[in-house]
């Protein structure tokens, strides 16, 4: 089966081409997802990934032929929408600050971790924190809005005129939903928006036909299938729920670095450091930690080189870190103010030592939320040798790597083939070098001092 996904990531926008029978990509076209900076305020550019979309659906279209579609998004993100289905306000880039100006009076309303599983987050990576700025802040925004739908609903309910809300979104430390029970946390009826969400769809529900106009736009068969859609970080966790057994964990790596933790040991999750609870594409409660590495890779990869053997040795033996944290707003060291452990470090030391920074600060996650048995990773991440090295020491366990280039959209796909046999393409790494291990230890011991 050749399915067609939207992959809405914070950095990029993807259309890929997934063929499920041998899970290989037959095509990827990718392109800047830009912030708009208003007025009113940042939004996401819907209109040109629209296009875009529209553009790569026709090309794949004419040269393979498709399916069936399906979505996936970053995580944050709910739209608006008045009573003809369109935008009753700009989609608010997540990383907007404006939200923290009702910060008190949003903290008033939402409410505790041990409800929502929400840790309290910045700027607006709290959804809830976003609606609540959003409708106190724009002019006749309340009665504007009839329906309050998660970010891949949103574009399969484009695609096919029926919008929802779904479950990996919702559980996406919105504050919006009690994962424990299943239903709509108190926050919604807070807000005044009990009556105003969509309807509530799995990950694997399908959201309707392709509306005629894009089929006949497309060139797409009129009836083709639309899934629902689902969070990105539980695309990347889909197939692995489908084909392994508990225990293991999947680390999905972009412009987040998420940690996801199947079958783990019973812990107590901190909020202050970023652990929340998830819900997977079955629709259960799943363990879960991150931190902006994509982010901070970017930050700091303006100072690295290409490192030698011998700059591997120096970091190794002086020993030389990178500490936490890069992105102060978020992640296991939040609000800990992070930089290199010796300034003049070279360019090619420097690069061994965020690779391993980057790949403590993923093992740092997995241990906050009790993960057992081998962790697989998804994304670039898993294409550094310096980070698969140091986190297979760190870790003391298999690590598993997958080799698809866009590993959230083969979940993704799979929404769309319940029938699909497959193995997920990739390779086991065994714990090896124990001299790295001790290098682990020490910045562990360098950080707790910090």
């Amino acid at each position: 089966m050749h399915v067609a996904v939207l992959d809405i990531g914070k950095t990029n926008a993807k259309v890929a081409l997934v063929d499920t029978d041998t899970m290989s990509e037959l095509a990827v076209v990718t392109r800047p997802n830009t912030v708009r900076p208003g007025p009113p305020y940042p939004h996401f550019d819907v209109e040109g990934i629209w296009d875009f979309l529209l553009e790569s659906l026709s090309v794949f279209q004419a040269d393979h032929g498709i399916d069936r579609i399906s979505v996936t998004t970053h995580g944050a993100t709910f739209v608006l929408l008045d009573e003809t289905g369109e935008l009753a306000t700009p989609v608010m880039d997540y990383e907007f600050t404006g939200p923290e100006a009702l910060a008190e009076a949003y903290d008033a309303l939402r409410p505790d971790f041990s409800e929502s599983g929400s840790p309290r987050l910045p700027v607006g990576l709290n959804a809830g924190a976003q609606l609540h700025w959003l409708l106190e802040s724009q002019d006749g925004l309340r009665e504007r809005v009839a329906q309050v739908v998660s970010y891949p609903q949103y574009w399969s309910g484009r695609l096919t005129g029926h919008f929802a809300n779904e479950l990996t979104s919702l559980g996406c430390h919105t504050d919006l939903w009690n994962p424990h029970i299943g239903r709509f946390s108190s926050l919604v009826e807070a807000l005044g928006l009990s009556a105003k969400m969509a309807p509530l769809a799995l990950a694997s529900d399908e959201a309707g036909a392709l509306r005629p106009d894009i089929a006949a736009r497309t060139g797409i068969a009129p009836g083709t299938s639309v899934m629902s859609g689902i969070h990105d970080s539980n695309a990347s966790l889909y197939p692995h729920l489908r084909r392994m057994a508990a225990p293991f964990s999947v680390v999905s790596t972009g412009t987040w670095v998420v940690a996801m933790a199947i079958g783990a040991r019973e812990v107590t999750l901190d909020p202050a450091r970023d652990a929340l609870v998830n819900v997977n594409g079955l629709g259960d409660p799943t363990p879960s930690a991150r931190f902006m590495g994509g982010r901070e890779y970017e930050r700091m990869r303006g100072e690295t080189a290409a490192p030698s053997g011998a700059d591997v040795a120096r970091v190794l033996e002086a020993p030389l870190f990178l500490l936490p944290a890069i992105e102060m707003g978020s992640g296991p060291f939040a609000g800990h103010r992070g930089g290199w452990s010796v300034p003049d470090m070279t360019p090619g030391e420097k690069s061994v030592a965020l690779s391993w920074y980057l790949a403590l600060m993923t093992a740092t996650c997995l241990d906050m939320i009790g993960a057992r048995g081998p962790s697989v990773v998804e994304g670039p991440f898993a294409r550094n040798a310096h980070f698969v090295d140091m986190f297979a020491a760190a870790t003391g366990r298999p690590v598993i790597l997958s080799t698809s280039a866009t590993g959230t959209s083969s979940g993704a796909a799979l929404l769309a083939d319940r029938n699909a046999t497959f193995e997920m393409p990739g390779r086991t790494v065994e714990v090896a070098r124990p001299n790295l291990k001790a290098y682990a230890q020490a910045w562990a011991e360098r950080v707790a001092r910090a």
